[in-house]
């Protein structure tokens, strides 16, 4: 499985010579990149990209390659910031390390980072890694999107037409749902039938199985 055509990968590193090479390797292999002297720099971009409190929610696929020691703020407090508002599972990260950092970045991919590769780093190695990050954005951006439809469609049912898709998922038959809710049964048969419509099932069990993925 190949990367989005669209998705980006963000460089953080204060050295300016490993920017350029990693930008020009990414180019070789037709990924799009984005390059930032400092953690600092990048978050800036980030407040921009996603303004106000929520998480951010990215529309494209990316990774970020992380410096784990730089003047300022170290790569590994902007990993924490990114674990905190969710980036970090989105956008997977690979650190960029010295020797002397290895068991650091060794528990780091412990608590969630995607790998780490020791400087000086085989550039094809580190490409295909880069590559597998992508896809595996990719993957994690359409569930996500996925279950933001599903809440969509939920917040569109009424009252009662939610009433009566949790006693269907239940299991319950169209009389039980009716003398439960103190309605006739043709009125559980039209709500039944909203429910399946705007939630885009045609049976109880795909119902279930739909509402069991949010």
């Amino acid at each position: 499985m190949q990367p989005a055509l669209n998705a980006c990968v963000f460089i953080v590193d204060d050295d300016a010579s490993v920017r350029e090479a990693m930008a020009w390797l990414l180019r070789s292999r037709r990924l799009l990149s984005e390059s930032f002297s400092s953690a600092d720099d990048f978050e800036r971009m980030l407040q921009d990209k996603f303004p106000g409190p929520k998480t951010p929610v990215p529309t494209q696929a990316g990774c970020i390659l992380l410096d784990v020691r730089m003047p300022g703020q170290s790569g590994l407090a902007l990993f924490e910031t990114l674990i905190g508002n969710g980036l970090a599972h989105t956008w997977p990260v690979i650190f960029l390390t010295g020797h002397a950092d290895v068991p650091t970045a060794v528990d780091t991919v412990k608590r969630g980072a995607f790998d780490f590769c020791e400087k000086p780093f085989s550039d094809n190695a580190l490409v295909d890694r880069v590559e597998q990050a992508l896809v595996l954005s990719n993957e994690r951006l359409a569930v996500h999107l996925q279950s933001a439809g599903l809440v969509s469609r939920l917040q569109d049912l009424t009252d009662r037409e939610r009433d009566v898709m949790q006693l269907v998922v239940a299991g319950l038959p169209n009389k039980l749902i009716a003398d439960q809710l103190d309605i006739s049964v043709r009125t559980v048969e039209v709500h039944r039938s909203r429910v399946f419509e705007k939630m885009d099932v045609k049976s109880a069990v795909e119902l279930a199985n739909l509402l069991r993925e949010i």
